[in-house]
């Protein structure tokens, strides 16, 4: 059989097991009256964000095609950006749906049988998002390789997947972050802090919103986020193996086809083993939650690890490009123990007894443990680079880190299923809370809760090192096909253009983080308006007499998104085109650089000291330092709050910043090619 043809065999199996497994969760009980009534809001509005998200989206999209085939003047290129685009919108709304009818199974399931049940049914939620994203990678991807990988004249087309996907994920993950971060804000500062109400509370009319925001951020936003990376691995892989002389390819492989292959081969197998994983945590759901999720998570990567070595031999790949994919699995695992200890050990315990002397040493903590928090995984990911470079021939390192981030990122279904089952936790919780049923079962969902938050913390922590190491490799890729149609090229650090290139990279971070935090600031005050305009003029809210109007709030949070996430879309698409015909491919290459540094600083920064603001207000909550409503909890809260936008707006911004930026240089690459000094060069 055709070695093309086991991603897409593959990649339809992992299709039909997500299918399978939704449903099995349809069959769940779904429960009945004021439950049922609460998931049917939080599930419309989710549908109703996407759809209009989609909407906007797609013409976006549509603007693009356009141009790639005025540019490339053939069709294969602006193909493949739309299937990346429509399989990244995919994997994203599917999983999302999925989500949004296993949250109330949960709460059920919690409510009528116990612990191990509603764990059961929330990872089934998120294994659906989890192995939606890696089959749909695959079989894009492979349908792709199958059409033009074959041919090194066609084989850059499949670049244009990777952009198409990156564009998705831009738009549902700085969307999704602002539209659930101003409802989360809106409805803590109001709800918890001024009203004096608990969270989830049936009466606050940002909590459906809220939960909304659960879905269309951490779910469907995480996946889109997630799924770039994978697929930009992989991309990047076959870019440097379609560009590398014989003399240099054959030290690692016989054939230079196996080495373009590999990444396809080694995510089919990553699929398989996140099966595995899969069965694995439901194996041991009869035990404490985060015992179950972490045998299914190690499980799945030492199994992946034994048949990368199978595969390679297989494919008569030399054992050193196995030691990499080691490298990448083990780094990933090294930056989310990393991440976890940052946002739930000792440093978030210190950032809440600061908060005895008010929100100002709570703030000043929380920023110093996100900056101290980038030190080890920067550092593995110098030392991922080192040891790619030492381990394989000279000049083939580029395609080793690529080789590692695959290797990260292979198992993705289950680190993905992982990380959607916190949303999925969180929304049983607030289904439970405003269904007022009752304490065992609010203490069943906030355990399983309280797991979530930690794995989402650790995903967050892995999405950023896959990141960063994805877009390296698609900036290696960028260069070899440069240098492979401009012999001469090279990016010298001496050279004027690719310092001026650097700092300009630099600013794009920055100008992106402010532009989402302003987004949630504003949509937040809106929002905050709303819920006291309700609190002040809706007769018996604050009683439990009457009814909230959560469709309102639904609106102010979606307006915001979809009118705020465009500028950030279009600076990440625009920046490389104007730099790169502008400048030149030097300047261009210099900007990647820039900004993949500033960006993995950043997004490592923001997402540990928001996950430690949020897990210190946890902390308190739990009756520590006086509990809730105590002024330690108000300065908590406080924290918090600032750490929202940053931990799940501006912060996973940062991962598909640089992604987009890399990729569509990657895409415009042959273009470049014919001037590489650009227009003002």
């Amino acid at each position: 059989m055709n070695q093309a043809f086991i991603p897409l065999l593959v990649g339809g199996f992992g299709l039909l097991m997500a299918l399978i497994i939704f449903m099995m969760i349809l069959k769940i009980p779904s429960g009945s009256g004021k439950v049922k009534d609460i998931a049917e809001q939080i599930h419309s509005g989710a549908m109703v964000f996407m759809r209009r998200e989609y909407t906007l989206l797609f013409s976006f999209v549509a603007l693009l095609l356009i141009g790639l085939y005025v540019g490339f003047g053939s069709w294969q290129t602006p193909f493949a950006f739309l299937i990346g685009a429509i399989s990244s919108a995919i994997a994203g709304y599917f999983g999302m749906f999925s989500a949004t009818k296993a949250n109330v199974r949960t709460t059920v399931a919690a409510n009528e049988n116990g612990e191990a049940a509603a764990l059961s049914v929330a990872f089934y939620g998120g294994s659906v998002m989890g192995l939606t994203v890696a089959a749909m990678g695959l079989l894009g991807l492979g349908l792709l390789y199958y059409l033009f990988g074959g041919d090194h004249e066609t084989v850059h087309a499949i670049h244009g997947f990777g952009m198409g996907a990156s564009v998705v994920a831009l738009f549902s993950r700085v969307g999704g972050g602002i539209f659930t971060k101003s409802a989360d804000v809106g409805a803590d500062l109001v709800g918890k802090v001024e009203a004096g109400i608990p969270e989830d509370d049936p009466r606050n009319p940002g909590v459906i919103a809220d939960n909304v925001g659960d879905n269309v951020g951490d779910v469907a936003g995480m996946g889109s986020d997630i799924f770039e990376s994978y697929c930009g691995s992989m991309i990047a892989c076959i870019a440097i193996a379609s560009t590398m002389p014989v003399a240099l390819y054959s030290q690692m492989a016989e054939r230079q086809q196996d080495l373009m292959f590999l990444p396809l081969g080694l995510a089919s197998v990553g699929l398989l083993c996140s099966l595995m994983g899969i069965f694995m945590v439901k194996m041991f759901s009869g035990q404490k939650p985060d015992v179950a999720l972490r045998f299914g998570t190690i499980g799945a990567t030492i199994i992946f690890i034994i048949a990368a070595y199978f595969l390679m031999a297989y494919l008569q790949i030399q054992s050193m490009v196995w030691q990499c994919v080691i490298l990448g699995a083990f780094g990933g695992i090294l930056i989310g123990l990393v991440t976890e200890y940052y946002t739930g050990g000792k440093p978030v315990r210190e950032i809440a007894k600061d908060g005895e002397t008010g929100p100002a040493t709570v703030m000043i903590s929380g920023l110093a443990v996100g900056m101290e928090s980038v030190v080890i995984p920067v550092i593995t990911l110098a030392a991922i680079i080192l040891g790619t470079s030492i381990l394989l021939p000279e000049g083939a390192g580029v395609y080793g880190v690529g080789i590692a981030a695959v290797g990260m990122l292979a198992t993705v279904g289950i680190t993905m299923a992982i990380d959607a089952y916190g949303p999925v936790a969180d929304n049983a919780g607030g289904i439970a809370e405003m269904a007022e049923l009752g304490p065992e079962t609010r203490a069943i969902t906030d355990g399983l809760d309280e797991v979530g938050n930690t794995t989402a913390a650790i995903g967050k922590g892995f999405a950023i090192g896959a990141a960063g190491l994805a877009a390296l490799a698609i900036i290696a890729a960028f260069i070899e096909v440069i240098s492979h149609n401009v012999p001469d090229f090279s990016l010298n650090i001496g050279d004027p253009r690719v310092l001026m290139g650097m700092f300009l990279g630099g600013i794009f971070p920055f100008l992106v983080s402010a532009m989402t935090m302003r987004a949630v600031g504003s949509a937040a005050f809106d929002m905050i308006k709303e819920i006291r305009r309700q609190f002040k003029e809706i007769p018996g809210l604050m009683e439990g007499t009457a009814k909230p109007d959560s469709e309102k709030c639904v609106e102010i949070a979606t307006t915001a998104a979809l009118k705020r996430m465009v500028g950030p879309g279009l600076l990440a698409v625009l920046a490389p085109v104007v730099i790169g015909f502008g400048l030149g491919a030097a300047a261009l290459g210099g900007m990647l650089g820039g900004a993949l540094i500033s960006c993995v600083l950043l997004a490592l920064t923001m997402a540990n000291a928001g996950g430690a603001w949020d897990n210190a207000k946890k902390y308190v909550e739990k009756g520590h330092f006086g509990g809730k409503g105590s002024d330690v909890h108000k300065a908590a809260v406080v924290g918090d709050t600032v750490g929202d936008p940053f931990k799940d707006t501006s912060g996973p911004a940062m991962n598909i910043l640089i992604n987009v930026m890399a990729i569509v240089s990657l895409v415009i690459a042959p273009l470049l090619a014919k001037m590489p000094g650009g227009l003002f060069g």
